[in-house]
């Protein structure tokens, strides 16, 4: 690693100013992504602002009709909450499938969000549930946050504080796991609320993206014939090692089914 600056703020707005006053500041919250960059020598940030002291960023509140779950909250908190199982079980499946223990109880929904990671879980609950983000300024719809790869509607001294989800009548997520690394090869988000239906996917593209032909057809018949001849275009598709833009179309209609049949 190379040197920085290491601050532990024990509130937002410490942070935020600690984040203003540095250089070329990065933010730590589990540290999954950022500490082996750091290993790598592939970052050299003037400074570290470690946001763990930070009480406020952490816990799970069910208020106002939404679950609201703290940005360093970490994925095993998530996966283990009995407040979540009950609202928005499919959330917390999708926690409890990401990474390994040690990786789930380090790493954090506001830290994973933040990394844009085009095969991480979270993206696709954020905007298949039609999830709110919020930070130390403002609210950002979650289908206006994500940007593209490892790129969000983020300010460089902007913090993720909470996101809130809506409770879902119904909801569920099919994931196709690389085998080793438990990253998602291609995940599928249904949700349906209030008559309409959406569905996200994650780890087929460079970011995560919507379905609406699947949408507009579950709306009118929410069963997984009702997407069986919907085909999934493998243009502009991930394309590596472990799985071809071709594969990763079907597997997202297979996924999607999956999901469809779990919610059912």
């Amino acid at each position: 690693m190379h040197n920085f600056e290491y601050h532990r703020p024990t509130s937002v707005a410490d942070a935020v100013q600690s984040l203003k006053g540095a250089e070329d500041g990065k933010i730590l919250a589990g540290g999954m992504t950022l500490i082996p960059t750091l290993k790598q020598r592939l970052a050299a940030p003037s400074d570290l602002i470690d946001l763990g002291a930070i009480a406020e960023l952490k816990g799970i509140k069910d208020e106002g009709g939404m679950i609201t779950i703290g940005a360093a909250t970490p994925h095993a908190m998530v996966a283990e909450s009995e407040v979540v199982r009950r609202v928005i079980p499919a959330l917390a499946d999708l926690a409890e499938g990401i990474g390994d223990p040690q990786v789930r109880n380090r790493g954090t929904i506001g830290g994973s969000i933040a990394n844009s990671d085009p095969a991480a879980d979270y993206p696709a609950a954020l905007v298949g549930l039609d999830a709110t983000v919020q930070t130390d300024r403002r609210r950002i719809k979650a289908d206006d946050f994500f940007k593209g790869l490892f790129e969000t509607a983020l300010e460089e001294d902007e913090i993720v504080t909470a996101v809130s989800f809506p409770k879902p009548e119904k909801a569920c997520y099919a994931k196709f796991p690389n085998p080793a690394s438990r990253y998602a090869m291609v995940g599928v988000m249904v949700a349906r609320a209030g008559g309409a239906v959406r569905v996200a996917v994650t780890g087929a593209g460079p970011c995560v993206f919507r379905l609406p032909e699947m949408e507009q057809a579950l709306s009118g018949n929410f069963s997984p014939d009702a997407i069986k001849g919907i085909e999934i275009s493998a243009d502009g598709l991930n394309s590596d090692i472990h799985g071809s833009a071709a594969y990763r179309a079907h597997l997202v209609s297979v996924m999607a089914r999956r999901a469809v049949t779990d919610c059912a």
